[in-house]
Parts: C-alpha cells; sequence; structure tokens
C-alpha cells in the first residue's frame, strides 16, 4: 500500500468550482434534469443512443445534446421520446421536482451516537444526514473526539469512501498496511473497506471531521 499525496499539477486539472453555480446562472436546471431522466430510462430498457436515434428519427448528435443538458427539447421531442421508450412525459421532470433537502446543525449540537467499533472515550457526533436523494450518494459526516488513552480500532471496516480532516490534537491513523501521522490541517482520503482506525494516540484531545460517502441501496 502507497501513500498518494495530491500534486498542484493535479489539483490543477480538477475543474469544478464549488463556489460556482451548477451551470453558469443555473438557466438549465431544468435541461439537466431532463437529460438524467432521459439516459436513465434509456439505459433501464439497455437501448443504445443509436437505438434511439433509429426509434424517434432524432439524430444521435441531438440524443447526446438533450442527455447532457446542453439544450432545451420541445414538448413535441419529449413526447417522441416518452413514446419510443414508453414512460409518461412527466416522467422527464420527476428530479427538476424533487424538493432539495438540507440540514442546519448547530455548534453543540450535533447528534451523539453508538458506531460499530466505538470505545468509551471514543465520541461520535453526526453532523447531519440526508437519506434517500437524486445524488445516488449518502453522505455520513462525523465530528469525532478522543479524549482519554482509550483502546484503539485499527480494524475498523465499512463500504464506501471516508475523508478524515484533522482538527486538534495528533494521532497515528492506521489504512491497511500503513501508519500515517495526523496533526491539524491534515487530510486523509481513503476506501474504507481497508482496515483502518487510530493506532496511537499522540496528543490529546483529538478531534477530526469524518466523511463517510456510500451509494444509496436501491
Amino acid at each position: 500500500m502507497t501513500i498518494q499525496r495530491l500534486t498542484h499539477a493535479e489539483a490543477t486539472k480538477l475543474t469544478q468550482d464549488p463556489h460556482r453555480p451548477d451551470r453558469e446562472d443555473r438557466e438549465n436546471v431544468l435541461e439537466m434534469a431532463i437529460g438524467r431522466e432521459l439516459r436513465a430510462h434509456r439505459r433501464k430498457q439497455e437501448i443504445t443512443v443509436a437505438e434511439l436515434a433509429t426509434k424517434t428519427g432524432l439524430s444521435i448528435g441531438m440524443l447526446s445534446k438533450i442527455e447532457n443538458g446542453n439544450t432545451s427539447p420541445s414538448l413535441t421531442t419529449l413526447q417522441t421520446l416518452a413514446n419510443a421508450l414508453r414512460v409518461p412525459i412527466t416522467g422527464f421532470f420527476r428530479r427538476f421536482e424533487e424538493s432539495r433537502e438540507f440540514m442546519h446543525t448547530k455548534s453543540g449540537e450535533g447528534v451523539e451516537m453508538e458506531r460499530a467499533g466505538t470505545r468509551a472515550g471514543h465520541q461520535y457526533n453526526l453532523l447531519g444526514h440526508i437519506g434517500s436523494n437524486g445524488s445516488g450518494v449518502i453522505v455520513e459526516p462525523y465530528l469525532i473526539t478522543l479524549s482519554t488513552p482509550s483502546d484503539t480500532f485499527p480494524t475498523f471496516q465499512h463500504g464506501g469512501i471516508e475523508t478524515i480532516y484533522m482538527l486538534e490534537g495528533a494521532v497515528d491513523y492506521r489504512h491497511g498496511e500503513e501508519v500515517v501521522p495526523l496533526r491539524p490541517g491534515d487530510t486523509l482520503f481513503f476506501d474504507a473497506d481497508a482496515p483502518h482506525g487510530p493506532e496511537r494516540l499522540v496528543t490529546l484531545p483529538c478531534r477530526y471531521l469524518s466523511i463517510i460517502c456510500y451509494p444509496q441501496k436501491a
């Protein structure tokens, strides 16, 4: 197992701006929603873009633009697609009409909970949770506090991807066969299916954010 570090050159390739709207001025949110639904219906029926083009008389290029949210299809076009896929035309608007949830957790109000592998002196505070959603991903953000030299759990395992951001203290954190020193400001991003957890508590108290992401079940 090799520790990988994100270089500046690699970071510059990540072009998504978290502070920018999904699209310039968010003008084509509806188009994006329609495109996602069209692609989902097509793939569910195992129909290729070329086959759908033959069924509808629309060009492959036009279908690609619709699926990618790059054009606004007319009602006539949507009806043609609905007939070809045997779905109601309203089905293309489902995600656009879904409510978008958020959760605000004030300081000190996270839900304290027990998790597999928890030991005395290891406090888990769930900072928020949104269940089934249009993204297909579940995210669980925790604030973890290690306040006493309690038992460690270097073989903790679960599905998904996890990100740890160190806030306070110092801990040597195991992932698989590697042990990584984490100090305030350090980040560890890893496949959570490998054995992981605090190997050695160096400076107490330790506090870090743990954000776990995994696919939601169908």
